[in-house]
């Protein structure tokens, strides 16, 4: 069983200066987004908490923040999920294996998995918040003995837009992680459940609520509706964490573009505990 992962300050040269790394493999998931795996030239390792970011460059052309999708416990490589949305993305979705990008990070605060260990845990993945949750889940699976019982609920607006659907089937068929998905516009090859996530709570066993962690990931507009769900079943706000999608551009700050209220998110986040949130209403919208 390999130790939870130590949390990780970058040193001044890893925050502003991006390093070479390679891409050793890249995987069409859906129409919009890739999969892309990757190695430091120098043999580094990204050394990251589940929810942490890193900032993705090409020279000449620009950089933007994306949320890591592998595991800590999978420490040769790292992953990264790219949804091709703006100049930088696409130039990176033009890119083929074997092409250098820059990384700068691993940036923001992650999940504190020590937090977790000996708990159950509910996690609800809203469209492309699957990618940065993708990391915690290979966590939890990689180090199953550390946790009770894992519930996981995926909701999407097409099944189209599903990712990482091999790994679905796979984490469904372990049996070590109960998996409910749901889309709410089905097409005529669907034969699972149609409905937002939060109609996934009703086929959920009875939550014990103070050995219970929850983790939300996802657009904004979910989580208002995913957290009434949850306190109905008494579980703390301390025990509830967020993951904003929040635009964040710089990654270290500097830029005030993710800024709510007193809060950057890219250097006091991505991930937050709800009862941080709950009074940032900019943040949740």
């Amino acid at each position: 069983m390999l130790a939870p992962p130590i949390p990780y300050k970058p040193t001044n040269a890893e925050l502003y200066l991006p390093k070479p790394a390679r891409i050793l493999r890249i995987t069409q998931l859906t129409e919009m987004e890739k999969h892309y795996e990757l190695a430091f030239l120098d043999g580094h390792r990204l050394n990251h908490q589940p929810g942490q970011f890193v900032q993705v460059s090409i020279l000449g052309v620009g950089e933007c923040p994306i949320s890591i999708c592998s595991s800590p416990t999978r420490p040769d490589t790292f992953e990264l999920c790219i949804r091709r949305a703006g100049s930088v993305t696409n130039r990176i979705h033009a890119l083929r294996e074997k092409d250098i990008i820059g990384i700068r990070g691993p940036l923001g605060h992650g999940f504190d998995v020590t937090e977790m260990h000996g708990k159950d845990i509910l996690m609800i993945a809203g469209g492309l918040g699957m990618a940065p949750l993708r990391s915690l889940v290979q966590y939890v699976l990689d180090e199953r003995p550390r946790f009770g019982q894992f519930h996981l609920l995926y909701g999407c607006r097409e099944p189209k837009e599903l990712l990482f659907t091999d790994d679905l089937t796979r984490w469904r068929e372990s049996g070590d992680v109960n998996l409910k998905i749901t889309v709410d516009r089905p097409d005529e090859q669907w034969r699972g459940r149609v409905g937002v996530v939060t109609t996934l709570f009703a086929d959920l066993p009875k939550l014990n609520p103070q050995d219970t962690v929850v983790v939300i990931v996802g657009p904004p507009v979910m989580f208002k509706f995913v957290v009434i769900e949850v306190l109905a079943r008494r579980i703390p706000q301390s025990s509830i964490y967020c993951s904003l999608e929040r635009r964040m551009k710089c990654g270290i700050g500097k830029c005030g573009h993710c800024q709510a209220n007193h809060v950057y998110v890219c250097i006091d986040g991505p991930v937050f505990k709800y009862g941080q949130l709950k009074a940032m209403r900019e943040a949740m919208e």
